[in-house]
């Protein structure tokens, strides 16, 4: 099996305005240049498709992180690299997700985009934070929703302190190393 054919889950975590789906973005192209099947599992467009009718609360991001690890899997077994942007704000959701992977003998890579609260909520990308602010919202992940940052995950990316295209090149780098790309 050619590396391009090898099939992965790149979980890329971290607070929302992070640069979670920039940076799996900027990789996929990446990725994709270098002839690798991928798909990117963008949480946005999840919530809508397959998780629609599931709130913010901790039982129902659990669904709905499970889904998501459900769906890499199956990509990532028939050889596609499925780069899942996505917050995934509690450690046992992802324990959850890396156990499957781990059981079908699947490649999964956990990536935390570290960018501080700080950083996040001035890019404030969906004006999430600004809502919050302004009390329109409640239930911010990292604000006033728990976000569990990974203590030991494959790759820790500080989005802030470099550009995304060093970001991805990191990240590229690690899956190199893997025999993943």
């Amino acid at each position: 099996m050619s590396v391009e054919d090898q099939g992965a889950t790149i979980w890329l975590t971290g607070l929302p305005s992070a640069g979670k789906t920039t940076i799996a973005a900027e990789l996929a192209g990446r990725l994709r240049a270098e002839g690798h099947r991928v798909e990117i599992l963008d949480g946005d467009e999840i919530r809508e498709f397959l998780s629609a009718g599931l709130g913010f609360g901790r039982e129902d991001r659990h669904t709905n992180v499970t889904r998501i690890g459900f769906v890499a899997e199956l990509l990532a077994s028939n050889g596609v690299k499925a780069l899942v942007p996505v917050i995934a704000p509690y450690a046992d959701s992802r324990e959850a997700v890396r156990k499957r992977h781990q059981a079908a003998s699947t490649a999964y890579v956990e990536v935390h985009v570290a960018t501080p609260v700080e950083v996040c909520s001035v890019r404030d990308v969906k004006g999430l934070y600004a809502k919050q602010a302004a009390g329109e919202i409640s239930g911010l992940t990292g604000v006033d929703d728990p976000y569990e940052a990974p203590e030991s995950p494959d790759l820790r990316i500080e989005s802030h302190t470099q550009t995304v295209r060093e970001s991805a090149a990191a990240l590229h780098a690690l899956l190199t190393e893997r025999g993943l790309a």
